[in-house]
């Protein structure tokens, strides 16, 4: 499999979670948001909608979305699951992580802090606030439901610390005050003593240095 990245994009990072958790052999082919590669006649032809992450399969098939990519996973590569047997315990870990990756992700993406900095001329310091203020948003109510103990549903690795961990590797880089989020820490340092974490952390990226 080959995988398109980006070593700060949330939704990849997700894949690669999972790709290490269930040991999937693949290869990472970095593309730069910062220069608009992902915008580029290339990559274009690859993924018409111009974003991160695709994950090109064996068969030459090109899956596009974090969501749908993680499903595809979870179905054909069911070692390691990443949603528990029980239905109802399954829609929760899948309600965390829909938390994330509809209600805070989208509004603190690249592209739409381009938007608001660019065509909206908001300063840098309304930026961040913006920013800041969406994790917030969703930390407050993720503090009161993960289970963690040690990782977001308890004693197993869900899909919801795989959208959880790169949300709390943004919010430490923007500099969020984490105090008021205590279980939400202890599951960051949980998941990143597992080498399929740290294996995946932005910094030990390919690219993490463009």
């Amino acid at each position: 499999m080959e995988l398109f990245t980006y070593f700060r994009s949330s939704a990849a990072y997700r894949v690669r979670l999972a790709l290490n958790l269930k040991g999937i052999e693949h290869r990472l082919t970095p593309v730069n948001l910062l220069t608009g590669e992902q915008l580029g006649e290339a990559y274009r032809r690859l993924n018409p909608q111009g974003l991160l992450p695709a994950l090109k399969l064996d068969s030459g098939a090109l899956l596009t979305q974090s969501s749908a990519i993680l499903e595809y996973l979870e179905t054909v590569y069911p070692q390691t699951p990443l949603l528990p047997a029980d239905p109802v315990a399954a829609a929760q870990v899948r309600a965390w992580a829909n938390l994330i990756a509809c209600d805070i992700h989208p509004l603190d993406n690249l592209r739409v802090l381009k938007y608001l900095k660019g065509s909206l001329n908001i300063s840098d310091e309304d930026k961040t606030a913006w920013y800041l203020h969406w994790i917030r948003e969703g930390f407050d109510v993720l503090e009161k439901q993960l289970v963690a103990a040690p990782f977001c549903h308890g004693a197993e690795v869900t899909l919801a610390d795989l959208y959880l961990i790169p949300q709390v590797y943004n919010a430490l880089r923007f500099k969020l005050d984490m105090s008021a989020y205590p279980k939400i820490l202890s599951i960051w340092e949980a998941c990143n003593q597992l080498d399929a974490f740290d294996a995946a952390r932005p910094e030990k990226q390919p690219d993490s240095t463009l």
